[in-house]
């Protein structure tokens, strides 16, 4: 196939890149800068709702994951705007132009994020679960609404609702790292909260499928199926390590130095499983926490002795 992406100098987007040129597959990147002379790049601007849709043509897939880090800077009411604009107008942008290319391609996959649900507790949240209240819920669901156009021209639309991807080499688990293997590691709030996850490999193997399972459209949990509180992530991150994990973060700290994103981002509790995957046979490499944590951290379990 021939496949343009959003974001694909991202931690996700890169590996997305990886994979697709290692599986045979043609990138096309959507830039923001000038393309250079002889690359395989369509340029846009968001911010001023500019793309060359020509560049689009004959596209077979496209792959949306463009959006501002949603935990780089405390939520002000300015920042928030860039948040939701940064989401819901770019992926307005790219539907409605793909939506009137005359060869437009057959799917398009958007990301999301399991912030649709909100703070549930220990309900078990599957896709055809209602979105939750606050600015997270309210900006996931503008922005899994925002390329209708591509719905309506027929383009199958896969919305990708990513929860916590581990991988050494950016986000929530490489800011953790740190503290914990100084030993300074412990349950955030009272660690009761669930944390749904996902292994960075399991979500590059997720794309994949989603590109090439023609029966899945729609909203789609991307979530390792073995979800764990806090407190199981906490304990099972200080005996990969071995390092002892007995210094809490209370919740009313977090609260001060993070404001509402601490209780959208580490607080809540959202217990996800990913109902459609496993009813359209994807396969986890990954879906237990240890064995996942293992891989990723480079620690071999070590066997018995005889």
């Amino acid at each position: 196939m021939r496949v343009a992406i959003t974001g694909s100098t991202g931690l996700v987007g890169s590996g997305v890149v990886t994979v697709l040129s290692a599986a045979g597959h043609e990138v096309v990147r959507i830039v923001r800068r000038a393309p250079a002379p002889g690359e395989k790049a369509v340029r846009w601007n968001p911010e001023k709702g500019e793309i060359d849709a020509a560049g689009l043509e004959g596209i077979d897939a496209v792959v949306h994951l463009a959006g501002e880090n949603i935990a780089s800077g405390r939520w002000t009411v300015a920042r928030k705007a860039v948040l939701r604009d940064s989401r819901v107008d770019g992926t307005r942008l790219l539907g409605d132009a793909l939506a009137r290319l005359d060869r437009p391609p057959k799917t398009l996959v958007c990301a999301s994020a399991i912030g649709y649900y909100g703070d549930r507790g220990e309900d078990l949240l599957t896709e055809e679960c209602p979105p939750g209240s606050g600015f997270l819920p309210d900006l996931c669901r503008e922005w899994e609404a925002a390329p209708e156009a591509a719905v309506r021209k027929g383009i199958r639309v896969v919305t990708l609702r990513i929860g916590v991807v581990l991988t050494p080499r950016g986000g929530a688990l490489s800011r953790m790292l740190p503290p914990f293997r100084a030993g300074l590691g412990g349950v955030i709030g009272n660690g009761g909260q669930y944390v749904s996850w996902i292994a960075l490999d399991d979500l590059l193997g997720i794309v994949l499928h989603a590109l090439q399972s023609g029966e899945l459209r729609g909203p789609v949990n991307a979530v390792a199926p073995g979800p764990v509180t806090n407190r199981e992530l906490t304990e099972a991150l200080g005996k990969i390590l071995s390092r002892p994990t007995f210094l809490p973060v209370p919740a009313f700290a977090l609260r001060l130095a993070m404001g509402e994103m601490a209780d959208a981002l580490l607080l809540a509790s959202t217990r996800v499983a990913p109902r459609r995957l496993e009813e359209t046979g994807y396969r986890f490499r990954f879906p237990e926490l240890s064995g996942a944590l293992r891989h990723l951290l480079g620690k071999r379990k070590e066997c018995p002795p005889p």
